[in-house]
């Protein structure tokens, strides 16, 4: 029961943070067009959302939010596809929480309540439910080389989607990818430096996963289930 409350949660929180962030995005100004790094206004409605869902940030809560409710109906949920997007979830999220705080919220001054709360949710509150939650409640284990492998499908593809969005938009969603400001041996040198920050915490929710931590469910053990 604790289990399913906690992954609710986690589920809550994020959906509270997508609403948060439609409202901020129908919100913003659509004109003057603008292209400055990181931000929604200077476009029309559509662009605006296709700038929400090209942040990082957005996409790793989205991957949250469908591995946590998930795991509402299932706990023991299982299946090798799912198994990637599960740690994919958990890899993008642990990024983005130490990335920002690391980096960005220096530079980020979220403005009203409804920024404050949404950038809590999604920089704060859901990355520390999802890692905590995982070494509570588990599944495991769930990790293995192929996994591995394929959660890392979706930062390439993100890191791709980037470069090529903003050479074509002219609009970067964080400043270490803005390929205009910096060239782009600078952002592939940053690039990098997140896919092995990526690769560091994916290979210790690896460790995590084979030494149990707290919690390991003895009929786990077996090889993935079809999804």
């Amino acid at each position: 029961m604790v289990t399913r409350w906690w992954h609710a949660t986690i589920a809550l929180a994020v959906l509270v943070g997508l609403v948060l962030q439609v409202v901020i995005t129908v919100r913003a100004a659509g004109s003057p067009p603008g292209h400055a790094v990181g931000t929604l206004a200077g476009a029309p409605a559509v662009g605006r959302l296709v700038r929400v869902v090209s942040f990082f940030t957005v996409q790793s809560n989205v991957l949250c939010l469908i591995v946590s409710a998930q795991l509402v109906r299932d706990p023991q949920r299982d299946g090798s596809v799912w198994r990637a997007v599960r740690l994919a979830a958990l890899v993008g999220i642990t990024v983005t929480g130490i990335v920002y705080s690391t980096v960005l919220a220096r530079i980020h001054e979220p403005h009203g309540w409804e920024q404050v709360l949404n950038n809590a949710l999604f920089h704060y509150v859901t990355p520390a439910m999802a890692v905590l939650g995982w070494w509570m409640f588990g599944p495991r284990p769930r990790i293995d080389a192929r996994t591995l492998r394929r959660a890392a499908l979706w930062p390439l593809a993100w890191v791709a989607y980037t470069l090529v969005h903003g050479e074509v938009s002219g609009w970067y969603p964080y400043p270490f990818v803005d390929a205009a400001t910096h060239g782009y041996g600078r952002v592939v040198v940053n690039l990098l430096g997140v896919l092995a920050v990526f690769a560091l915490v994916a290979f210790l929710f690896l460790l995590g996963d084979r030494r149990g931590f707290l919690h390991r469910a003895p009929a786990e053990a077996g090889p993935a289930a079809t999804p």
